[in-house]
């Protein structure tokens, strides 16, 4: 928190990394999905800070969909909002990674499989569970 008691940008950053560790881990476990059994580097992030957020009590939601799926990588945004209130909006560039090899490697087709059913390329919309 700054001197305003205003939630630090850092804070901003952990949300979204917990939220695409949730989306690129938890939920495709839950699919039966191998995807993203592996590593992953986070190799861009993007963030809009809209309003300042103030430390409270009461709960937020990061929506979280994908907006882009390359060969060797992945596009995630996000929203960080309560029910009234827009905090931020977040793009963040995921690239597989082989930790075996120690090297980004491509998407598999089952990755890419997986990917599509949360895609979206309008922001705002389609978010993810």
């Amino acid at each position: 928190m700054d001197a305003f008691g205003h939630v630090n940008n850092v804070v901003f950053l952990r949300y979204l990394e917990e939220a695409r560790i949730d989306f690129m881990f938890r939920l495709a476990r839950e699919a039966a999905s191998g995807a993203f059994t592996g590593g992953s580097v986070v190799a861009r992030h993007e963030i809009d800070y809209l309003r300042p957020l103030v430390h409270r009590h009461e709960p937020l939601t990061i929506e979280t969909w994908i907006v882009g799926i390359g060969g060797a990588s992945v596009t995630v945004a996000y929203e960080i909002k309560d029910d009234e209130t827009l905090f931020a909006r977040a793009q963040t560039i995921v690239v597989p990674y082989d930790l075996e090899r120690e090297r980004p490697r491509r998407l598999t087709a089952e990755e890419r499989t997986f990917l599509e059913k949360y895609r979206d390329d309008e922001a705002g919309s389609a978010p993810l569970p």
